[in-house]
């Protein structure tokens, strides 16, 4: 009991930790370096805890995905965090104001928390050995907790499409396609169709294309190679 204990203050402490470097850390690759680790300890902790299947999805989802998104997206985009931090001072007073009011209610709902009677007997009862791990939080989140999950979803579905109105970037000069113009456009305006006689060479038909001479007729004229547009029209 003495060492899982130990084990059990060691990763959380290392949990805290890194939580805190993820937001103080000034490199960003080293933000979502420190937030791979705390998600680890986390994974840990979810295994102390006997909740197998929250730690795998952690792992999976989290590390697996989530995190190595953020580390490829921070590595790969060309961002200038120094004009970024430039706004800050700016920024402060309103920041500041925003904290202040968050800490203020995190503070009143910590001196106003009460544990309920029943939560002693819940947290010592024992788990039902016929109900498995992901059955009973799949019960938990579908049955009791439906709506706010459906709420939570909703949450991070304008978080993201904020997320892209933000990072969107109008560029004027890209070229785009344009499938009114495509469909209406004619056979002429794409395809010349063309003659020619019988024998006729590209010269004739005012189609130049460049020849590359052999080594030997470097010193002389090049007298058969194809005249270029302006030579054709003199001659």
């Amino acid at each position: 009991m003495i060492i899982a204990a130990l084990i059990f203050y060691m990763l959380a402490t290392i949990c805290v930790a890194s939580g805190a470097m993820v937001v103080t850390s000034r490199n960003p690759v080293h933000s979502v370096l420190f937030l791979i680790l705390a998600f680890f300890n986390a994974a840990a902790l979810f295994l102390i805890a006997g909740a197998e299947f929250l730690a795998m999805i952690l792992v999976i989802v989290y590390v697996g995905a989530v995190a190595v998104l953020f580390l490829f997206v921070v590595m790969m985009l060309d961002v200038d965090f120094a004009e970024l931090r430039g706004g800050f001072q700016r920024y402060a007073p309103v920041g500041a104001t925003i904290g202040a009011v968050l800490f203020f209610e995190l503070l009143s709902v910590l001196l106003g928390w009460e544990f309920s009677p029943g939560s002693s007997v819940v947290r010592l009862s024992t788990i039902p050995a016929h109900v498995q791990n992901t059955r009973a939080i799949g019960q938990v989140l579908y049955t009791d907790y439906f709506y706010l999950f459906q709420l939570a979803g909703l949450i991070l579905l304008v978080a993201m499409i904020g997320a892209i109105v933000l990072t969107h970037r109008d560029r004027s000069v890209a070229r785009r396609q344009n499938i009114t113009a495509q469909q209406n456009r004619l056979v002429g305006d794409t395809l010349e169709i063309l003659t020619p006689r019988i024998g006729a060479g590209v010269s004739e038909l005012g189609i130049y294309r460049p020849k590359p001479l052999p080594d030997h007729a470097h010193a002389e004229p090049a007298v058969h190679a194809l005249q270029a547009p302006h030579e054709h029209e003199e001659h």
